[in-house]
């Protein structure tokens, strides 16, 4: 039947019509934004597994800021912990000169005192943003340590919780500054004093050891943190980013409907005309 109040022909095609311009523009934000989900509405689920992805990612950014302050403060801490180890053993060297009785002792203590200054001198110096692993009090607070942020966790789609690194105090305040030599008045006192820096000694490598232990820890986690911000990142855009190829494809067979919807639209706007013939 053809009726000149009702066209279905023409509803069908701007149905369609409207159809065909709401996936292109669609399509046209996704290419002019590279985002295949760019708000809840468009995928409300991958939306939401994307935005907890990219707080992990934003999260591991300030881990790697953490670990970096870390890095620096055991850096320091070593570099001083083996400065004082080559430090001990050329003291070592004055005490065993001085166990010869025709050493010059008064030379020799002199140095000794020196050095002993020197070591003092290293242990207080070697703190990184007011963090020394050296001294027995790490920030001047009570701390025995440093606590650095490691990791964030997340199970089960629960809070993340962070964990951390713990990085104890190698204590050379103790066992080095806080020592008193008996000097090198004499060769016995020498041979004390030897004694003495061996003790010193074996302090201050097993010191440095442990902080050359933690460096490599932090290194080690701090490549894992590097890796795992990259995966997320790169899992973040898999779930929203555009399939550039894709969408120009999609974009040029969009473009095509319009114009032929356009063309059927009207088509149809012209039929009701032709129903005229039917009363001349």
């Amino acid at each position: 039947m053809s009726s000149i109040l009702t066209n279905n022909s023409a509803m069908v095609a701007l149905q369609t019509l409207k159809s065909i311009n709401s996936s292109l523009s669609d399509t046209q934000a996704a290419i002019s934004t590279g985002k295949d989900i760019n708000s809840a509405k468009d995928n409300a689920s991958v939306w939401a597994i994307s935005k907890v992805m990219e707080s992990d990612v934003s999260g591991l950014s300030a881990v790697k800021d953490s670990l970096a302050v870390g890095q620096s403060a055991v850096a320091v801490a070593s570099a001083g912990a083996e400065m004082i180890v080559e430090t001990i053993k050329e003291m070592q060297a004055l005490a065993i000169s001085a166990q010869s009785e025709s050493a010059n002792f008064t030379q020799i203590n002199a140095e000794m005192t020196a050095k002993k200054e020197q070591l003092d001198s290293i242990v207080a110096g070697s703190q990184f943003n007011g963090v020394n692993l050296l001294n027995t009090d790490t920030d001047g607070n009570g701390a025995t340590g440093l606590a650095v942020v490691a990791e964030i966790n997340r199970i089960g789609g629960g809070a993340a919780t962070a964990s951390t690194i713990d990085i104890a105090s190698a204590d050379l305040e103790a066992s080095v500054t806080d020592i008193t030599l008996t000097g090198t008045a004499d060769t016995a006192d020498a041979a004390t004093t030897y004694t003495e820096l061996e003790t010193m000694l074996t302090a201050a490598i097993t010191g440095a050891a442990a902080l050359g232990t933690s460096a490599k820890r932090l290194d080690d986690q701090s490549n894992f943190i590097s890796k795992l911000s990259d995966s997320l990142t790169s899992g973040v855009g898999a779930l929203v980013d555009t399939d550039m190829e894709a969408a120009s494809a999609k974009l040029q067979a969009l473009q095509t409907q319009q114009q032929l919807g356009v063309q059927a639209l009207s088509i149809a706007n012209q039929a009701p005309q032709t129903i005229l013939s039917l009363f001349r």
